[in-house]
């Protein structure tokens, strides 16, 4: 019953926010491999200067709390990952063919994912790889301006930046222009993402107020008996009403701000939720790194006896 609960909220609020030519499936795009090498040099700059600019705007936003390691850790994980919000940087770069390189330029608003948003993402993960948690310590002990970080990640840590890209050929099709969201698209997006991984949320389609309106059983009282327990206690549970029809006759007679109040359900258990997976997620790579700490210093005393 969750799994309906959260669908119906989902699709209420974007249904409110778009018109329905919008909630159709768009055509996902694939990332040019092919593409990488000509671009991993700029994407590890941005990537860097993303990196200090988010852990900065987290700091500011706990002041005067000091940012913990794992918090930093959580956007080094996410920022190449374009189902986390930490990676809508992403959505604000283009890519341009200048004689025989690409460049990198970055837009005034978020645009719509293709073949070269995937391809910077890919770029990224290759970059980033399995140093997340390097990157992560190195921001919180050391705390460095862009330039260190740039340097330290694109040079040092990452050698994304120690070769020249090549040229790019001659016969390299063209990619796709760059298309604007709209602003309304953009925040429905950043709904869903902050959604991505909560219990009984899982992909949804969507529908219109009238598609929801006229649902059997939706926000009346015909379910059975046992329904309408479970239902209670799941809403109790999660923060929501009981009578999602209810709110939904409310809004439309200009009863409440029943966006608002869905909103806050859904941001209020989310924070919870996370907080929760953050403190699992930060003990286990502790844990792992003092476990590859330890057979390493083990492998070490072993080569010493053998000596």
């Amino acid at each position: 019953m969750k799994a309906f609960l959260w669908f119906v909220l989902v699709t209420v609020v974007v249904s409110a926010w778009l018109p329905l030519s919008h909630c159709s499936k768009k055509p996902v795009g694939v990332a040019r491999k092919e593409d990488v090498p000509y671009i991993k040099c700029q994407v590890c700059e941005k990537l860097a200067k993303e990196l200090h600019h988010q852990v900065q705007k987290k700091q500011a936003e706990i002041s005067p709390k000091k940012i913990s390691e794992y918090q930093i850790i959580e956007i080094a994980e996410n920022v190449c990952n374009l189902k986390k919000t930490e990676a809508d940087w992403i959505l604000r770069i283009d890519i341009v063919e200048k004689g025989d390189r690409l460049e990198l330029v970055e837009e005034d608003s978020e645009g719509q994912c293709n073949s070269e948003c995937k391809t910077i993402e890919r770029a990224c993960q290759e970059v980033i790889g399995y140093s997340d948690t390097d990157v992560a310590e190195y921001l919180y002990k050391s705390k460095p301006d862009v330039d260190s970080l740039v340097n330290y990640l694109c040079k040092d840590l990452t050698k994304a930046c120690s070769t020249k890209p090549p040229p790019v050929p001659k016969d390299r099709t063209p990619g796709e222009p760059f298309v604007a969201k709209s602003d309304k698209e953009a925040e429905m997006e950043k709904l869903l993402k902050s959604m991505e991984g909560m219990p009984g949320a899982p992909g949804m389609k969507m529908y219109s107020r009238d598609e929801l309106m006229n649902m059997k059983n939706f926000g009346g009282e015909d379910a059975d008996a046992d329904d309408e327990d479970e239902d209670e206690d799941d809403d109790d549970e999660a923060g929501f009403p009981s009578k999602l029809g209810k709110v939904l006759r409310e809004k439309e007679s200009g009863k409440g701000d029943w966006k608002q109040k869905i909103r806050k359900g859904i941001t209020d258990t989310g924070a919870k939720l996370k907080k929760h997976a953050d403190k699992v997620s930060y003990r286990i790579q502790k844990w792992w790194k003092g476990k590859k700490t330890a057979s390493s210093k083990k492998g070490s005393k072993a080569s010493k006896s053998e000596l």
